[in-house]
């Protein structure tokens, strides 16, 4: 049976993740990279697909977590008829903040408290999506043991206790008694590699510690839910990929929207959209410098020409991201098909642009200094714009229906142009300001002639649906939040939308994003609808769905994509970027709301 995907906390280098369940196996792996191969697989299966179990042998022990404060350093108390004891998982930073870009570290320490624990654990590797076993042989001494797996490009080491072999798994026992720790460590390297030198975990735990803990100290908000801020916040920063530049959508792949559906998809990779609101959300905070680690990832990706934009990209700015299905992964809880890739990839969003200039436009008002590139990346940009102005699009939702000239688009592609006059207006940069102007004031009298019908905004020309894109109208300065339009779009959202005081994306009945099945009320939209009634003196309705939402979040402060109503459970691919940076967003305008400062 699967495991609750809200029982699952996130380890972090900022290069890939694992996720680790409440009864402490790590069932997600994948290196060296989040969207390469799993080596531990079991969150999309079972444990035959591979995963890391570290748990006392009592039965009957219980479990409490934490972060060690601001930081990935995941704490797991364990309590057991005859003692209690703690293990410590961590995924070293480098030093000075780096990556090592030839190898990646997991760091499992047992640390007794109490009495004396004894702990089972049980390693089952299984390569490139389960679809290797790898050679497996047993190296070191017996004092200090060592454990060698590799298969293709990939080999792991472990080191700490000795693991004989179980069938196609490897099992130790470890005892600590009070104020005794063991380390277990496993170290992935390329496999035409020597395994690499050991750790020293003091060191690196301590050094991993400071750099999560100093990064998070950065972070000011006066305002409601902090803590909750601060942890997404951290999530958003352990989804910015340190080397590359790149910020990932979510950590996973093909945990379901629709349980037991096909709506599952692949998003480990850098949406377009996705990273510009997190950069947002970032700059809201203060860190400057990762925009312009950003735009240079940008600059790389985009290369030469503007018009072989991508809506995304691999982490290091890879086009080639063909969507495939996965038989050697059964999917979570059953539910097929496993993608790797993603086809919207081939897509073109209308929005995209304009998410990209208004981030920009952001990081320019915040103080970040112009490159000898970075505008006339953006002139592209804008170029390409006017160069697809007219044409139908598949949307924010990536719907896999018939092209529409969606709303939310439409009012993107004039962001593109707004923003681009802005920077020669308030910025004295150079470029065609009279033609921007005037595409401006063109998309605009088209918004605002085929884009509401009865007096609201539309999720599309020629509708009277309504979407929870529209929300973000007033984000981007298309309109005030008091609009009359606006206020009468609200209204029509809350009629049609809310499922349980909860915000689905649009009717699925509509039939627009051409899918089988339903799906659960998107969270980020909700988080839209808490900053939309903040800005319209909706203050006790603000509150009262943001506290709701922060309830939803799991004990280490995660979110996935949607929220289960049903069953009451989170669903879809996690931690999710677009859920977090839409909180933050919304506590953000809670404390505008009070007269507070970000």
């Amino acid at each position: 049976m699967s495991v609750p995907i809200e029982d699952y906390a996130l380890l972090s280098n900022c290069r890939t993740a694992a996720l680790v369940s409440r009864d402490g196996s790590i069932d997600w792996l994948c290196v060296p990279r989040l969207d390469s191969g799993s080596i531990f697989g079991a969150l999309l299966g079972d444990e035959e697909q591979g995963c890391w179990s570290l748990r006392p042998v009592d039965a009957k022990a219980t479990a409490t977590r934490a972060y060690d404060d601001d930081t990935f350093i995941l704490v797991t108390r364990w309590e057991t008829s005859s003692g209690v004891a703690e293990v410590r998982d961590v995924m070293p930073i480098g030093k000075h903040g780096s990556i090592a870009e030839d190898r990646v570290d997991i760091v499992r320490r047992v640390v007794g408290v109490k009495g004396l624990v004894e702990f089972d654990h049980e390693l089952r590797m299984r390569f490139d999506y389960a679809r290797a076993m790898p050679w497996v042989r047993q190296t070191g001494t017996a004092e200090s043991p060592e454990l060698v797996a590799m298969a293709g490009p990939d080999a792991v080491v472990l080191r700490g206790a000795r693991a004989t072999a179980a069938g196609h798994a490897h099992r130790g026992k470890i005892a600590v008694a009070a104020g005794q720790s063991v380390d277990l460590t496993l170290t992935w390297f390329p496999s035409h590699h020597e395994p690499p030198e050991r750790i020293d975990v003091d060191e690196v735990v301590d050094r991993t510690r400071r750099w999560w803990q100093d990064w998070a100290d950065k972070i000011v908000h006066d305002g409601p839910h902090r803590d909750t801020v601060v942890r997404s916040l951290l999530i958003l920063r352990a989804l910015t990929n340190h080397v590359t530049g790149g910020i990932a959508a979510a950590v996973t792949t093909s945990l379901p929207e629709d349980f037991g559906g096909v709506r599952n998809w692949d998003y480990r990779y850098v949406w377009l959209r996705d990273a510009a609101l997190t950069l947002e959300a970032l700059l809201d905070h203060g860190f400057v410098k990762v925009a312009a680690q950003w735009r240079e990832w940008l600059l790389r990706a985009v290369a030469g020409d503007p018009a072989d934009l991508q809506i995304m990209y691999g982490l290091a700015g890879e086009r080639d991201l063909v969507e495939r299905e996965l038989a050697s992964l059964p999917g979570y809880a059953g539910s097929k098909p496993v993608r790797i890739g993603n086809g919207a990839a081939l897509q073109y969003q209308a929005d995209v642009i304009g998410e990209v200039l208004v981030t920009l436009s952001a990081a320019r008002e915040a103080g970040l200094d112009e490159s000898e590139f970075s505008w006339p990346l953006e002139k592209g940009l804008v170029a390409q714009a006017a160069e697809q102005l007219d044409r139908p699009d598949n949307g924010l939702w990536e719907i896999r229906g018939e092209p529409h000239m969606f709303t939310h688009s439409r009012v993107m592609v004039w962001a593109t142009f707004d923003r681009a006059v802005r920077a020669v207006e308030d910025h004295d940069l150079e470029g065609p300001v009279e033609k921007w102007r005037e595409l401006r004031d063109r998309v605009k009298a088209e918004i605002d002639e085929h884009g509401v019908a009865d007096g609201h905004f539309t999720q599309y020309y020629g509708t009277t649906e309504v979407d929870a894109s529209l929300l973000l109208l007033p984000q981007v300065g298309f309109c005030a939040p008091d609009d009359e339009r606006m206020l009468a779009t609200v209204a029509q959202i809350e009629n049609d939308l809310l499922q349980d005081g909860l915000l689905r994306r649009y009717r699925n009945a509509s039939g627009v994003d051409g899918l089988a099945g339903e799906e659960s009320p998107f969270l980020a939209c909700s988080f839209w609808l808490v900053e939309q009634y903040a800005a319209t003196a909706r203050l006790h309705d603000a509150r009262a769905l943001m506290d709701r939402l922060c309830n939803l979040v799991n004990d280490v402060g995660m979110l996935s994509e949607e929220y289960d109503i049903a069953g009451k459970r989170q669903a879809g691919n996690t931690p999710q970027a677009f859920s977090h940076l839409a909180l933050v967003r919304a506590a953000d305008a809670l404390a505008r709301a009070r007269h507070k400062p970000r």
